[in-house]
């Protein structure tokens, strides 16, 4: 009987030991540095650095062109050569660029200021994202400084992103090379150089704010112009 008692006993403290084992790991497992659910947990290496100043030419799908910028005058339309625009001239005036999830495609002048003062803008055509992609890309813009996310009505695939001379365009919302491209690109004023020519890759305005002009009216932006451009259209570039 004694025999049987010990035995009992040295079962109660094995289960006992390996509890304890399990939970530390467990606890380990949750507050060890680097484990986060922030969604760009994993776009951690997309960090611009000073010796990877521009993170996004390592993205697939990612295209480049230098854009020095300059403003046009008020309801001048500008001639951009990419849909929708990654730089080049635009309006002296900026579209809010705070974490606004706007309900209507914007102004593409308006919008590409923004992106100039170094905010990455999220657009989608809404005919081919649903809801829950709509909620998705939502959840990386909102209340989230330097962004901004707006349908496009002529996009020629379902979602497409765009920082100053940087774009990618992609098929789905749960992609997670927009959140790589987002860590990479938004605020992006460091110094990087395109190899070929050693210019400036960065945003023009570092230091640029989002915040409201007091012109721009959020509730009823400047809208997308889809008629075709006129004669006296600028050209971005």
């Amino acid at each position: 009987m004694a025999h049987i008692r010990r035995g009992r006993v040295l079962d109660v403290v094995i289960g006992v030991l390996v509890a304890a084992v399990v939970l530390g790991v467990g606890v380990f497992a949750l507050t060890r540095p680097g484990i986060t659910d922030d969604s760009d947990a994993s776009a951690s290496g997309f960090v611009p650095t000073v010796d990877d100043p521009d993170p996004a030419t390592r993205i697939p799908g990612v295209v480049k062109k230098f854009y020095v910028g300059g403003h046009v005058g008020p309801g001048k339309r500008v001639r951009y050569q990419f849909s929708p625009p990654i730089g080049g001239r635009h309006d002296a005036v900026w579209a809010t660029c705070t974490g606004i999830v706007y309900p209507v495609a914007l102004r593409s002048e308006n919008a590409v200021h923004s992106m100039e003062h170094g905010a990455v803008w999220v657009t989608y055509d809404p005919a081919r994202v649903d809801a829950v992609g709509v909620a998705a890309l939502a959840a990386r813009v909102q209340g989230r400084d330097h962004t901004l996310m707006s349908p496009y009505p002529t996009l020629d695939r379902p979602i497409s992103i765009q920082s100053w001379g940087h774009q990618l365009k992609v098929d789905r919302a749960d992609d997670p090379r927009i959140d790589e491209f987002i860590t990479a690109t938004r605020q992006n004023g460091r110094l990087g150089v395109y190899p070929e020519d050693r210019r400036y890759a960065g945003h023009p305005e570092v230091g640029g704010t989002c915040a409201a002009t007091g012109v721009y009216d959020v509730a009823d932006p400047p809208r997308f112009d889809a008629s075709p451009l006129p004669a006296d259209a600028v050209p971005d570039a």
